[in-house]
Formats: C-alpha cells, structure tokens, sequence
C-alpha cells in the first residue's frame, strides 16, 4: 500500500509539474495604437478601456481604464468581462490590478500596452491565441460606442501585425516577441506518432517504454489521457471526437516526456 502511494505521488508530481510548464513561452507583446476624436454630448470627451482576453473571451489583464462617476455605465463590455457590472466600470470588482487608470478623457489619445505574458495574479499563461480588445464610448448610446478585438497567438513565433485603420482607430501595431520556451522535454524517450495528419482521428503511437499518453491543445486544455500498461510498447490513440485542428501528444515516462506536434484533419 504504501508503495502505491509513493508511486502515486510521484506520477502526480510530474503530472503538475508537466501542466504548469507545458506550453509556456516567455516574451513580450507591444500593442499600440490612437483613437480619432469623435463629437458627442460633451464634445469629444470619451471614455477607454484596453485589455487582453482569450479567444474565448476570459479575462487576461487590464492595461488601461479611464472613466469618471458621471459614465461609469459607459463601458459594459469590459466591466463585464473584468468582474463587474455593466452598469459600473468603476466598481471595487473590476480587476485593474497593474492597470493604469484615470478621469474621461478629454480627446483622442495615443496609448501602448507592453504586456508579459501573465495574467492580473502574476502567472504565465498557455500559449494559444489571445485577444487585445479595446472599448471607447464618446456618447450614451449605442451608436456612440465601439468595441474592436486584435487576435494574435502566443507562443513560440513571432507574431506581427499592423491592423487596418478603421473609423475609431488608426496607427495600429501588435508585436509578439517570444524570448523562450519554458517546456521541459526529454531528448532519451524513443517514439513515433502515425499517420500524422490522421483523417479520422486515429493516432498509432510507438514507443520503448512510457508510463502515460496525454493530448492537449494549443490553449493547454487537455483533450485525452490514456494509461501505458508495463509491457506495452504501442497504443492507438482515439481522437475521433475531438475537432479538427493542431494539438500536443505528450509521451510520459515517470517525470520525463516527449512531445509530438500532431494534426486531426477529418474529412
């Protein structure tokens, strides 16, 4: 009994050592860009709030929030996503942890954001691909409001873009720069992943020895775990259910791993 608990630790170690490493990159985001001045109930007073989400819309970080008492109820979307209220951007729940924040603004502004990598609680997050979103109100009402996303992935290449002006903004850049990736993968375990790209989701896999199968996609989210018996030296691997697209099959042996890049392009 209790060398199973000792094994049991040991595998559960490596599996937290493994999620909080795995796909990690350090690096640096530039994010700049400037509003055009717009007339509203206050001449081209405007409210501005610049922050980073996931694709899928969680909360990342605050970088810029600016508000007075008197429109607070002006930027619902990022209060919103922060924590808060639509109807209160200026509340206590609002994470602007790091942020720069201040009075309406008086007319357009040129900011830039340098972003690291970590959220508001200072971790470093997944690599995948993320949002820089901005939201400006120079008027009540919808129609003197906007909200514009920038998508870029984080990760181990650099990421370049200079969006197109539209009518709210203009002098757009976006610069990911990775410095370096903080996965540990071991160069001793011998294994082979195919066919890759699989047509239906089906991955053979090889290998000398490995304790442990596990999948996960580019956000860091785990898709599939499949336990390595000890006299195994191959398993097939059923992504069948899981959509389209890039993920990483790692292949454990006790603390150590391999990786593989693979492809599910189902027909």
């Amino acid at each position: 009994m209790k060398k199973r608990l000792l094994n049991f630790a040991g595998l559960l170690v490596a599996f937290l050592i493994s999620i909080s490493t795995f796909g990690q990159t350090s690096g640096t985001l530039t994010f700049s860009f400037t509003t055009i001045a717009h007339s509203g109930y206050q001449g081209t007073k405007n409210v501005l709030a610049v922050w980073i989400q996931t694709n899928s819309g969680a909360f990342i970080k605050t970088f810029y929030r600016y508000a007075g008492s008197q429109t607070k109820d002006h930027l619902p979307t990022w209060a919103v996503n922060a924590g808060g209220s639509s109807s209160n951007c200026l509340a206590a729940s609002c994470n602007v942890v790091g942020a720069t924040t201040g009075a309406t603004l008086s007319g357009a502004t040129t900011k830039t954001l340098t972003w690291d990598g970590k959220d508001a609680s200072g971790n470093l997050v997944a690599d995948g691909t993320y949002k820089v979103s901005i939201q400006e109100t120079w008027d009540h009402g919808n129609t003197g409001t906007t909200t514009r996303s920038f998508t870029f992935t984080k990760g181990t290449n650099v990421d370049t873009q200079t969006p197109a002006t539209d009518a709210n903004f203009t002098s757009i850049n976006l610069n990911w720069q990775p410095t370096s990736a903080d996965v540990s993968e071991s160069t001793t375990i011998v294994s082979s992943v195919f066919p890759n790209p699989s047509a239906d989701g089906m991955f053979n896999v090889t290998f000398e020895k490995a304790s442990l199968i596990k999948v996960i996609d580019m956000m860091g989210k785990q898709v599939a775990s499949v336990e390595v018996k000890n006299n195994e030296t191959s398993k097939v691997i059923d992504l069948t259910a899981v959509t389209n697209g890039n993920y990483l099959m790692q292949i454990f042996n006790g603390a150590m791993f391999k990786e593989h890049k693979i492809m599910i392009n189902k027909k």
